[in-house]
């Protein structure tokens, strides 16, 4: 187990290099025998420098949502991380690729919740009556660091599993009036299909991912609040993309999202 002023030094830096764009060590590498407990420990420990900072938190993501990627980092359940309130760039603009480190763009639905959400115990239903509505997302996938770790799993979560910012789609629909079990999505760029995807790739059901976060976040006193935007996990293949590209998303029954990058 990593000590607190060890947890707090790996928070600073991650922290220091989403600032400053000069990337960090990963966590793994400077503390090999960092745990996943010291990771989330670290996630903590960077929330509140942020908050401190002035920073709010507008959400939570989830990852590893499918076995293909839990298998890869030696996963035995899914993650997550907060999303924070500069987290966002709006649908429709552009963004410079020179802020990013190595990003990729993965095809999302954001559940945006009406009511707290805490566990323990939370089922489907206490999702369905929590949640306002439901948005289409793309989530772009970055991370704060000059290298690749040794332990990939220990280093996504300390650095907010891996989320550099979220765009939202501006068609809300509610729980009662879709099945987001059945919603389907293409990921293009440059007007070229990539990928395609239903939700149901997410754990069955997205439904079950929010489930599993609501009550893993109730381990760190941690509740969902009215407002936050959860990613509930891409149901594509992340997919690189370079400066001058247009990513586009388009969702059957929620429209589309787009993106271009300078």
């Amino acid at each position: 187990m990593m000590t607190p002023a060890q947890v707090e030094d790996a928070a600073k830096a991650l922290w220091h290099a989403e600032q400053n764009r000069q990337w960090t060590e990963p966590v793994s590498n400077r503390f090999p025998d960092a745990t996943v407990d010291d990771a989330y420990r670290i996630g903590l420990a960077e929330r509140d420098l942020k908050l401190s900072a002035g920073r709010s938190v507008k959400g939570h993501k989830i990852g590893l949502t499918s076995k293909a990627m839990r298998d890869l980092t030696g996963a035995s359940e899914p993650d997550y991380g907060f999303i924070f309130d500069n987290w966002f760039a709006l649908e429709g603009s552009t963004v410079a690729r020179e802020t990013m480190n190595r990003p990729l763009v993965e095809v999302e639905l954001a559940f945006v919740m009406g009511d707290e959400l805490a566990g323990p115990s939370v089922n489907v239903a206490d999702v369905i009556r929590a949640t306002d509505f439901v948005l289409p997302a793309l989530e772009i996938v970055d991370n704060r660091y000059n290298t690749r770790g040794k332990n990939l799993l220990v280093d996504s979560i300390a650095d907010a599993a891996s989320c550099g910012f979220v765009v939202l789609g501006g068609r809300p629909m509610s729980l009662l009036d879709i099945d987001v079990r059945r919603v389907s999505a293409s990921l293009a760029i440059n007007g070229v299909i990539l990928e395609t995807g239903s939700a149901a790739a997410v754990m069955g059901n997205p439904l079950n991912a929010v489930v599993w976060l609501a009550n893993k976040l109730h381990e760190f006193r941690v509740s969902m609040q009215p407002g936050d935007v959860i990613l509930s996990g891409s149901f594509v293949k992340a997919i690189p993309f370079k400066a001058g590209d247009s990513i586009h998303a388009q969702f059957d029954q929620l429209g589309e999202v787009t993106l271009n990058v300078a």
